[in-house]
């Protein structure tokens, strides 16, 4: 069936469509890579060598912002990355990447810390930063906010347990918390 498909195209298209059409068969099998599938696979590719660098992956962002696709790894290990580390696992990953090619579009590969502000996405982040002021966004107004800081206290299955500035401990739906970061305070 593709090689009727390829042929009727060679037909009726100019030969840059052609190309086209025939690189994200090849690559992607005919079906262009959703978002999540793009960072899932990323993650597979990546993680082993960041892992072998002793750096961990935090996150993974497949994103357009304007014309332009970006790979972002987010990383980090115990003390913190520097740029040597950013550089290092950039390269390998880079490498990685350009050999199992499952990216069809061209995109730009960044790798940095996650900042001061880090997402919480995990149990692992959760229990780095119990006792550390975090910032939740919420799906639904509690107390007649959508934003809510407070001090980690705990967390389980179904709850993120906060304190708040006067000393109010408060137990939050994971379900109606869309983000949680670490708080920057100055």
């Amino acid at each position: 069936m593709i090689y009727f498909y390829l042929i009727l195209k060679i037909i009726t298209d100019l030969l840059e469509d052609i190309v086209i059409e025939f690189i994200v068969i090849i690559e992607t099998g005919g079906e262009v890579l959703k978002r999540n599938d793009v960072e899932s696979l990323t993650l597979k590719i990546a993680e082993p060598i960041v892992e072998e660098l002793e750096i961990e992956i935090v996150d993974i962002e497949y994103i357009k912002e304007g014309p332009y696709m970006y790979l972002r790894i987010y990383i980090d290990k115990d003390g913190g990355v520097n740029l040597d580390d950013c550089q290092r696992v950039s390269e390998k990953v880079s490498v990685a990447l350009d050999e199992k090619d499952p990216i069809s579009e061209n995109y730009f590969l960044e790798v940095s810390s996650p900042g001061i502000d880090r997402p919480l996405k995990n149990d692992k982040d959760l229990k780095r930063s119990i006792g550390k002021d975090i910032e939740m966004s919420l799906y639904k107004m509690i107390d007649g906010k959508k934003k809510l800081t407070g001090k980690l206290l705990n967390y389980d299955d179904d709850n993120i347990y906060v304190e708040y500035e006067n000393s109010e401990e408060r137990s939050i739906e994971r379900n109606v918390i869309s983000k949680i970061n670490l708080a920057v305070n100055f």
